[in-house]
C-alpha cells in the first residue's frame, strides 16, 4: 500500500503534502484540547514504533505476500494521535526500509492515516446500547480493525488507477491493481482478528489504554 517515489505526478504529490499538513494540524489542534494529552505521548510513541516495524512482518498468502498495517488499532487506541504517529512511522519506513518514498510521504499518510481516524470515530460507537455485550463489541472491534485496512486499500487503488503513467501498459497495470484488492481483503480479515485479540488483551491487563474518549477535554470539538 506504500506508493514509491516516481509514480505520482508532481502536482498530486505536492497537493497531498498540503492535505496531510492540514489533517496533521487538525489532529494536533484536537490533541491540544485534551487536558492530559502529555500522558498519551508514551503510548503514542510505543505504537508509532510498532507501526514502523510492522512493514517487516510479512504474511505469505499465495500468490500474495502482505504485511501488517495496524492503522485500525492505532486509530482505536490513539485517537487523534494516530495520524501524526502514522506520518512519523511512514517517514522512517521510507528512510530506513525504502517502503514508500519521501516525495509520496504525503499521499501515503493520507492512504493510511485517514482510515485510522475513521476507525477512531467508529470505535466510539461502542458506547451505544447495541454494543453492551462481549459478542457485539467483538464484532464492532473486528469491523473497525478490518475496515481501516480495506479503506486504505480502496484509497490506494483509486489513486493508482487514476495516476497510471502512459509509459506503462495501462490495461495490465489496472488488472494488477484491481487484483491486489483480493490480497488486501484477506489482509483486512487478518487485521480485524488481530485487533479483536489485542483489544481483549488490553481490556484484561490495562483497560485504561482503550479509554481515549475519557481523556478530559478543555472543550468540545468545534
Amino acid at each position: 500500500m506504500h506508493i514509491p517515489d516516481g509514480i505520482l505526478p508532481p502536482v498530486v504529490a505536492i497537493s497531498s503534502y498540503g492535505i496531510t499538513g492540514g489533517i496533521t494540524w487538525f489532529c494536533l489542534r484536537q490533541i491540544s484540547k485534551q487536558s492530559n494529552y502529555e500522558e498519551q505521548i508514551p503510548k503514542a510513541s510505543l505504537l508509532t514504533a510498532a507501526f514502523f516495524v510492522s512493514s517487516l512482518i510479512h504474511i505469505p498468502v499465495p500468490p500474495f505476500s502482505i504485511h501488517l498495517v495496524l492503522n485500525g488499532i492505532l486509530g482505536l487506541v490513539l485517537g487523534y494521535f494516530a495520524f501524526p504517529a502514522i506520518l512519523i512511522g511512514l517517514f522512517f519506513q521510507a528512510v530506513f526500509f525504502q517502503h514508500g518514498g519521501l516525495s509520496t510521504l504525503g499521499i501515503n499518510a493520507i492512504i493510511m492515516g485517514i482510515p485510522s481516524i475513521v476507525a477512531y470515530y467508529l470505535w466510539s460507537l461502542r458506547k451505544l446500547s447495541l454494543f453492551n455485550n462481549s459478542i457485539s463489541k467483538n464484532i464492532l472491534t473486528f469491523f473497525v480493525g478490518s475496515i481501516a485496512v480495506f479503506l486504505s486499500a480502496l484509497i490506494f487503488v483509486f489513486i493508482t488507477l487514476n495516476t497510471i503513467s502512459s509509459e506503462f501498459n495501462i490495461d495490465t497495470e489496472k488488472t494488477a491493481i484491481l487484483t491486489s484488492l483480493i490480497g488486501y481483503g484477506i489482509q483486512a480479515i487478518i487485521e480485524g482478528i488481530l485487533t479483536v485479540m489485542l483489544v481483549n488483551f488490553f481490556a484484561k491487563v490495562k483497560p485504561e489504554i482503550l479509554d481515549i474518549d475519557q481523556s478530559n477535554r478543555r472543550q468540545e470539538i468545534s
